[in-house]
């Protein structure tokens, strides 16, 4: 789906060549006279005046073939206060009228509200969303039949970078999505892999991928336990994007790649495990973020680490009291094989220490506690460092990808000693999410690291099954910050405050 930007008066709007025209409006419009603005201005009047397009975010009005249009459809959508949350609402529910075969060329009219380059990134993401298809397997699916939109705004000048960041973001999500909703026979690590490589052949970014004889040569016990069990080989994904100079010291994605998770030994119960493919959204996350810095060429140094295996329980797998060493040298005693996550994690975030990043962020579908206490409404987002949680928790804001900082005090980890390894994998069922949480900080030593936990917001269940293609916006935002940021001073032990 292409997206254009254009300066678009009321006028223009009206007289616009497309299917159908999704009209933006705020609850307080503005005082605006003339002739030329009498279709559109008219249309809006006379629905106000009959009672037919209600004040709120989201209220919408449909009409055929109204008078003085060249659209044979035109939506009125209430726009609300106009913010990036309003707006995100009106076009979803506008677009829910317009997913139509004959609608191919929309105009997305935002001229009637501030500018804001906040907003039209919003208004890209929703309508994008909301005509999402997944054919990958599912050949009698309908792809989507919009082709293209054509945002109107009052001064396009104005939210030109909103605009950019929209349409990456739109194309990082779309792969997000694509990946994690791909059945688990058709995301492997190995294909995984391959889509990491692809991404290799765009401009500044570099893919390499090691297998089981270079993590083996590594000694990543922990991430090596986990895909044991299974027949497919493990994959272990670096990718670099290179926007800055050298000297300039990267921030690390690190997603957790199961690309299927059975469990282990410790089986999950069988309803709802075909969710399980869902267990690489951290994964798609990063292969996303790096589609999304392609498109957009930020000037930052950018590192992603994707470990990737299955959690399958054949006769290899790792058993309910192994003890494995971490590429840390630290040893695990593994209670629980389903809370295999963290063990590839932990890995991962000991290599990251070998780039000296200015900062890492691992992405997990990590624990079910974290949908309990959140749901699926915000990440919850972990970090001893105030200034990168508090950037991260400003990137979800901007971005409309919501995440909510959780604590880490240090008692929460007493759950995790082990009688027979330098710490168990698991601490008890009280506070899940943050002893998982205080078991990956075990192995970010003096990073300045924060963990997402996106357990509840990854993806739907029930009639609307499917990736949500987060925290791909939050990151790509997080990134724009950081790239025009000044460089931020090594973490102290000071800055490292209980969260």
């Amino acid at each position: 789906m292409d997206f254009e930007l254009k300066s678009l008066t009321a006028e223009q709007a009206a007289s616009l060549a497309v299917d159908a025209l999704l009209v933006l409006v705020p609850d307080s419009l503005p005082k605006t006279t003339g002739k030329a603005a009498l279709a559109l201005l008219d249309l809006i009047a006379n629905a106000v005046q009959h009672g037919d397009l209600d004040i709120g975010a989201g209220k919408c009005l449909a009409c055929y073939r109204p008078a003085g249009f060249k659209a044979a459809r035109v939506v009125l959508a209430r726009a609300g206060d106009a913010s990036a949350a309003s707006v995100r609402k009106a076009v979803a529910a506008g677009m829910a009228s317009l997913k139509l075969p004959q609608v191919k060329k929309l105009g997305l009219v935002m001229s009637l509200l501030p500018d804001s380059g906040n907003a039209v990134q919003a208004a890209l993401m929703a309508c994008a969303d909301a005509t999402y298809v997944y054919t990958h397997t599912k050949p009698t699916a309908k792809a989507r039949h919009l082709q293209r939109v054509t945002v109107g705004v009052a001064t396009a000048d104005a939210v030109r970078s909103g605009f950019a960041a929209g349409k990456a973001m739109v194309t990082g999500v779309e792969m997000a999505k694509e990946w994690a909703n791909r059945p688990a026979n058709h995301a492997t690590p190995s294909l995984l892999a391959d889509a990491a490589r692809a991404l290799g052949r765009k401009p500044n970014i570099k893919t390499e991928v090691l297998g089981l004889k270079e993590v083996a040569a590594l000694k990543m016990g922990a991430f090596m336990a986990v895909a044991q069990g299974s027949a497919e080989p493990l994959r272990f994904i670096v990718l670099r994007y290179n926007g800055a100079a050298k000297t300039e010291a990267p921030v690390v994605l690190v997603g957790k790649g199961i690309t299927f998770d059975t469990g282990g030994i410790s089986i999950k119960p069988a309803a709802e495990m075909d969710e399980m493919k869902f267990d690489m959204g951290g994964a798609a996350s990063v292969l996303g973020t790096f589609a999304a810095l392609a498109e957009l060429q930020p000037s930052i140094n950018v590192v992603g680490l994707i470990p990737s295996c299955e959690n399958m329980p054949d006769g290899l797998a790792v058993k309910p009291g192994d003890v494995v060493t971490s590429m840390s040298g630290q040893t695990i005693e593994i209670l629980n094989t389903d809370a295999e996550g963290r063990l590839i994690l932990c890995d991962a975030l000991t290599y990251a220490a070998r780039f000296k990043p200015r900062a890492v962020v691992d992405i997990a579908t990590l624990t079910g506690a974290c949908v309990i206490a959140l749901g699926a409404l915000r990440s919850g987002l972990f970090s001893g460092d105030d200034a990168l949680a508090q950037a991260l928790h400003a990137a979800g804001e901007h971005s409309q990808d919501l995440c909510w900082r959780m604590p880490l005090d240090d008692e929460y980890a007493e759950g995790l000693k082990s009688n027979f390894a330098d710490m168990g994998n698991v601490a008890g069922r009280a506070g899940g999410s943050i002893t998982a949480a205080k078991f990956l900080q075990k192995f970010t030593g003096e990073l300045a690291w924060a963990h997402l936990d996106i357990a509840g917001s990854a993806w739907k269940s029930g009639a609307a099954k499917g990736s949500t293609g987060r925290p791909v916006p939050l990151l790509v935002q997080y990134l724009l910050d950081q790239s025009v940021a000044p460089r931020a001073a090594k973490p102290t032990a000071a800055r490292k405050a209980k969260a």
